[in-house]
């Protein structure tokens, strides 16, 4: 592996050309980033999904 010059977590694959990132710390750190953004959006759409049904109930209520 050929280390990339002024980036001292990349390096080239000789073989493949390939870019190889060897930040592990910052990978777990991505990963815990990107699952707490997913589990704040499977948030947001149930709290809509419970509003629309609210909603529902609602229009139900008043047509009675």
């Amino acid at each position: 592996m050929i280390p990339i010059k002024d980036h001292k977590h990349l390096y080239r694959d000789e073989n493949s050309g390939a870019v190889v990132n060897t930040d592990t710390v910052g990978y777990q750190q991505y990963k815990k980033t990107k699952k707490i953004k997913n589990s704040q959006k499977n948030e947001i759409e149930k709290m809509k999904d419970d509003i629309e049904e609210i909603k529902n109930l609602l229009k139900q209520i008043v047509k009675k």
